[in-house]
């Protein structure tokens, strides 16, 4: 798949991902911002109609304290109470007269209304000694006109006693006007009314902001979030209060609408944290596929040189037409060795990759003197690199230079860090090799500096990774399967040690191995 068409498919998808996130947060909004509307609006009516229950109480209250007073007075005075029955039993009889007489002044009818009552039942008797003067009729007649102007009467009782309870009420202080315990339980009741069951904390104040009662559990959580009701509205207005309510757990009732978003969201946010991964992966087995196909041609294009000369040098060895001399055998038979070893050192080099993909390596590891291993190395060395108009340099400053190595891979990764350094040379100009070696009080230092070419800031991230090139112009103007420096990487770790590397582009590059210091078991 081409990458172009990897780009528009991820493009795709990633803007899909992203939007169906964004509608699932915009609709999440929506959905709180609806169910806190609905929630102000239901706390607001629940408020308002505590607060004409509290005022109602209030007109109840003051109504029956009133009237009964009032029809206390009136009883007294027009009722004139007479005892009878026995001494002691309790008994009270009350009389009253009543007669019905026309516009002339004549009596229609005349009766008598008696109640009796005891004391320990308080239950009303009553009885009528009617005496007939004229008809029913006109009894009934006249026994309306008396109700109405009864009723007349209180009405306006009634009137002066609102009148008594609106310039009396507001005349006491807040906390004698208010119930605290019974508006609470309005409150709750309101609020469960409207379909709000959750805890809230209120406090009651005047006007001008002095708290007068507030809730014993209080608590200002949620206090950011307060609903206010002003209370007896009609009063003057220093004379009202304000109850203010507030919900520490809002947020929490406000969001359990929306929790079953949530777990459409959070598997959104896995399905985009996935495609993503598989994009990346997707790329970086495209980019590892391209290093393969590159290290095969590489080991193609390598490998075809020593199996030609071996192929050449077994045609001529076959042909009898061509003279063989001792001179010219012997040649041969040099060719096919040095190019047998040649395909030999190929082969291990992937062979060893091969192994340290693996979890364990098996190393037969042995106390060597470093300083000596850099200097044996340097020795063989010195004629490629004086081939280039170069020296080999070697300082071996190292006091405590022990260390406790498999001999043959680490000597492997100090000759492909030269190999690396004469692949990677300035044609323009000769190559130099700088071997060191130093220590400190806890590790052991190795440095491997050239002269050459330099690498960019962006292969230095990348040259310890299998099968990676510095690329150079020229595909296969530098030998090589990219698994020199990895294999150096791999070796150094498997020894508890780590490798940086330091370079600049035409300046050169300096390789350096640190390992633990080998201390002596008293």
């Amino acid at each position: 798949m081409k990458k172009k068409t990897i780009w528009t498919i991820a493009v795709i998808m990633g803007m899909s991902f992203v939007i169906l996130l964004g509608l699932q947060l915009t609709y999440i909004q929506e959905m709180a911002n609806m169910k806190k509307e609905q929630f102000d609006e239901s706390v607001n009516r629940a408020l308002y109609q505590a607060s004409r229950n509290l005022e109602l109480n209030e007109t109840l209250r003051y109504l029956e304290k009133d009237v009964n007073e009032t029809e206390r007075r009136a009883y007294v005075k027009d009722s004139v109470g007479t005892r009878s029955g026995q001494a002691n039993d309790g008994t009270v009889q009350y009389s009253h007269q009543y007669s019905v007489a026309g516009k002339d002044g004549t009596v229609y009818s005349s009766f008598e209304l008696k109640t009796m009552a005891t004391k320990p039942i308080n239950v009303p008797k009553a009885m009528i000694l009617r005496t007939d003067r004229n008809s029913i009729d006109e009894a009934s007649k006249s026994l309306q006109e008396i109700v109405k102007n009864r009723y007349v009467y209180q009405k306006a009782l009634l009137d002066e006693v609102i009148m008594n309870m609106l310039y009396s009420a507001s005349d006491k202080p807040l906390k004698e006007r208010v119930n605290f315990k019974i508006l609470d339980q309005d409150l709750k009741a309101e609020l469960m009314n409207n379909g709000i069951n959750i805890p809230y904390h209120f406090t009651v104040s005047t006007q001008d902001g002095r708290e007068v009662y507030r809730c014993p559990d209080y608590t200002d959580q949620g206090a950011e979030y307060t609903y206010s009701q002003v209370l007896f509205r009609n009063d003057p207005a220093s004379k009202m209060g304000v109850v203010r309510v507030h919900f520490p757990d809002i947020n929490s009732y406000i969001f359990s609408s929306v929790r079953f978003v949530i777990p459409s969201m959070v598997f959104t946010i896995i399905l985009l944290v996935t495609f993503i991964f598989t994009i990346v992966v997707i790329f970086r087995q495209k980019r590892y596929s391209e290093i393969k196909n590159d290290f095969i041609n590489n080991m193609t294009h390598e490998l075809k040189t020593p199996i030609a000369s071996i192929s050449l040098a077994a045609q001529m060895l076959n042909d009898e037409s061509l003279p063989k001399s001792g001179k010219m055998t012997k040649h041969l038979v040099s060719v096919v060795s040095d190019e047998t070893k040649r395909l030999r050192f190929l082969v291990e080099k992937v062979l060893q990759m091969s192994m340290f993909d693996r979890k364990k390596a098996s190393f037969k590891k042995k106390h060597l003197d470093l300083n000596e291993m850099v200097e044996s190395i340097a020795n063989s060395f010195t004629l490629r690199v004086e081939h280039t108009g170069g020296k080999v340099y070697v300082d071996v400053g190292a006091i405590d230079s022990a260390i406790y190595v498999d001999e043959v891979h680490f000597q492997n990764v100090i000759f492909n860090l030269m190999d690396n350094a004469v692949k990677y040379r300035n044609p323009d100009k000769p190559l130099d090799v700088y071997l060191k070696t130093w220590n400190d009080e806890r590790y052991l230092y190795l440095s491997v500096r050239d002269t050459g070419m330099g690498m960019r800031r962006d292969d230095l991230k990348k040259i310890f990774d299998k099968f990676y090139r510095v690329h150079t112009g020229n595909l296969h103007d530098v030998k090589g399967f990219g698994l020199g420096l990895a294999y150096v990487k791999r070796v150094v770790d498997l020894h508890d040690g780590d490798i940086k590397v330091d370079s600049e582009q035409g300046k050169g590059t300096t390789f350096t191995i640190r390992l633990p210091v080998i201390r002596d078991e008293e």
